[in-house]
This record gives structure tokens, C-alpha cells and sequence, in this order.
């Protein structure tokens, strides 16, 4: 049965967060100003959500991915700062969108903008993001840059279109599930990571091989998401354990489950996404099952397997702390707790 990185609550020293944003700490802060000042406008819903959007933090893993990138190819300028601050207000546009399907009232333990001003203002507010977003990424000039931005974002909303289609589908299968996540998640990774080697003097090869290593770490990345739902605290979470399957999304713990137990006990899962609550359900029923079962552990084994895929993509470039930095990032990803 394969390790489950999740099973500590402490992480290991090689795995906090300052390591690997240690190096790009300078440029991290010039991105979260150029994204702020992004967020300025002279209509004042804008403004004020604006406000609320950049006082609520984040990991900010993605700028950094894409600022290590950089760093990696040799790159040293504003530009790769603006697309740090673009990936941003598109991951940042993606979480409002996902907040107004899913009627979420908490996100980072903070109350939603949905909750706060209703569905109509917000998905307007995102639509703005993403406008903005792709306006900025123009301001350097390097259409490829926009094409793949572009690409990532049209990806993402494929995947949430295919995910609410199967919203609550007990015969979600594990194929359809990854087709889901490659679009929903791992895209974006893929171009945060790629996104450098457009920067003249360009690196195909090298673009592939960053591609490669974001999709990944995306894959892994929610992969986590999807154990973090289960085994972390809503204190570490920021929203109530157990969301996903209240929200009628079946994850991969619960796919790999429900084929191995009798009618009884999925019926048990079926009641939660039929009820989109736990009425008849106790959350402990649920949580009961997927360890009696060890898919938890499962897919923990899975998300170890993407961290180290995107590791050995590394080893095309030669040693240094932008790679160290990158290696680094799986370890990261697999043991954080929100």
C-alpha cells in the first residue's frame, strides 16, 4: 500500500513554503503590486472587490512557478512579472467563477464575493478579470505568450463545463476524471511553467520540457485538493471537509471507491450527492469508508508519482537554484495542508 504524504500534519524542513519562494521573494512582491494596481478601477464595485480580492492572499503558486521558470531560462525583467500577475487574475478569475456555481459561501476562510454582493455582480467581476488579464499580457507585445494564455484559458473552462455535466455522476470513471483535470487544473500550471521560453531569446525545447513538468505538478496538485477535502481541517482548508461530495463533485477517492463496496455502503455515497448535503449521511460515514478502503492512500500514491514525473523533467537543465527551487515545488505540493 503506498505511503500516504499526507498522513503528517507537520510537514518535513525541505517542504515549507519558504524554500522554494525564498528565491523569487523580490519579484513575488513586485508581482502582487502589479496585480493589485490591476485591480484599480474608477467603477466602484470594481474597486472595492478589488480591495477585498488582494487583502484575501493565496499561495501565489503559480507567479512563482512562472517567475522560478524565468529564472531558470536566464531571464531578469518586468516582463516576466506582468505574466506572473496575468496568471494570477486568471487562476483569481477561475475561483470566482467556480465560487458562483458551487454556491460557496466560504473561500480561504474569508466569505466569497458571491456570498457578499450576489451572483450578478461577480460573474460580471470575472469576466472583467480575465479581460484585464489577457490586456496586460498584450502590454509586452509577444502574441505567443497571449495565444498561450489564451489556450490554458479556454482549456480550464472546457473542463468546468465537463465537470458540472457530470456534476453528481456515481459512474464518473477514472479516465473521464483525469480528461477533467488535465483541462480544469494542470493546463494552467503547464502555462505558468511554459510560458518563460517564450520570452526572446525563445527555447522551444526547453518550453516543452517546462510544459511537461507544470502539467505534472497540476495533475498532482489537485490530485492533494482532492485528499485535502478528506483528511485536512476546515481550519487548514478554509472552507468546511467534505465540500466536494456536498457540492456533488465525485473525486477520485470516492471513483476508485464506490466498484469495491456493496450496494449498502454506496448507497451511503449516492444519499450525500442526492441531498447535496448530509442529512441522512454523517460526514464520519463517508470519511469511514474511504479508509476502510485505502483509496485515500491510493491516490496519495498517485500524486507521488506525478511530483516525481515532473521532478525527472527537470533533469534536462543543468544544476542550479532555479532547478533546485522547481525540484523542490512536488514536495511542496504533496505535503501542504490547504
Amino acid at each position: 500500500m503506498a505511503h500516504n504524504p499526507l498522513a503528517k500534519p507537520v510537514p518535513p524542513p525541505a517542504a515549507t513554503p519558504a524554500r522554494f519562494l525564498d528565491l523569487v521573494a523580490d519579484k513575488l512582491v513586485a508581482t502582487d503590486e502589479v496585480f493589485r494596481r490591476h485591480l484599480e478601477s474608477d467603477v466602484p464595485f470594481i474597486q472595492k472587490a478589488g480591495v477585498y480580492l488582494a487583502d484575501g492572499g493565496g499561495k501565489r503558486v503559480r507567479p512563482a512557478l512562472l517567475l522560478l521558470a524565468a529564472r531558470l531560462l536566464g531571464h531578469d525583467s518586468e516582463e516576466e512579472v506582468t505574466y506572473a500577475a496575468v496568471v494570477e487574475l486568471i487562476h483569481t478569475a477561475t475561483l470566482i467563477h467556480d465560487d458562483i456555481i458551487d454556491h460557496a459561501a466560504l473561500r480561504r476562510g474569508r466569505t466569497t464575493l458571491n456570498h457578499l454582493w450576489g451572483n450578478n455582480l461577480t460573474v460580471l467581476l470575472g469576466d472583467w478579470l480575465y479581460t484585464t488579464a489577457m490586456q496586460m499580457a498584450l502590454s509586452h507585445g509577444h502574441l505567443d505568450v497571449v495565444q498561450r494564455l489564451c489556450t490554458a484559458t479556454r482549456r480550464m473552462t472546457e473542463g468546468e463545463l465537463l465537470a458540472y455535466q457530470r456534476l453528481g455522476a456515481v459512474d464518473l470513471t477514472v479516465d473521464e476524471y483525469f480528461h477533467i483535470i488535465d483541462r480544469k487544473t494542470a493546463h494552467l500550471f503547464a502555462a505558468a511553467c511554459s510560458i518563460p521560453s517564450l520570452i526572446p531569446p525563445q527555447r522551444n525545447e526547453a518550453g516543452q520540457v517546462l510544459h511537461r513538468y507544470g502539467q505534472a505538478l497540476g495533475t498532482c496538485f489537485q490530485l492533494v485538493d482532492d485528499l485535502l477535502d478528506f483528511t485536512a481541517r476546515e481550519a487548514e482548508l478554509g472552507k468546511p471537509v467534505l465540500s466536494d461530495l456536498k457540492e456533488g463533485k465525485f473525486t477520485l477517492p470516492l471513483i476508485l471507491l464506490l466498484p469495491r463496496v456493496g450496494a449498502e455502503r454506496r448507497r451511503l455515497v449516492e444519499m450525500v450527492l442526492e441531498d447535496r448535503s448530509f442529512a441522512r449521511v454523517a460526514p464520519e460515514e463517508i470519511l469511514e469508508l474511504v479508509q476502510a478502503e485505502g483509496t485515500l492512500e491510493e491516490v496519495a500514491g498517485m500524486a507521488e508519482g506525478y511530483a516525481a514525473q515532473a521532478k525527472q523533467e527537470l533533469e534536462f537543465f543543468p544544476p542550479s537554484d532555479a532547478r533546485d527551487a522547481l525540484e523542490l515545488t512536488p514536495d511542496f505540493v504533496l505535503h501542504r495542508r490547504s
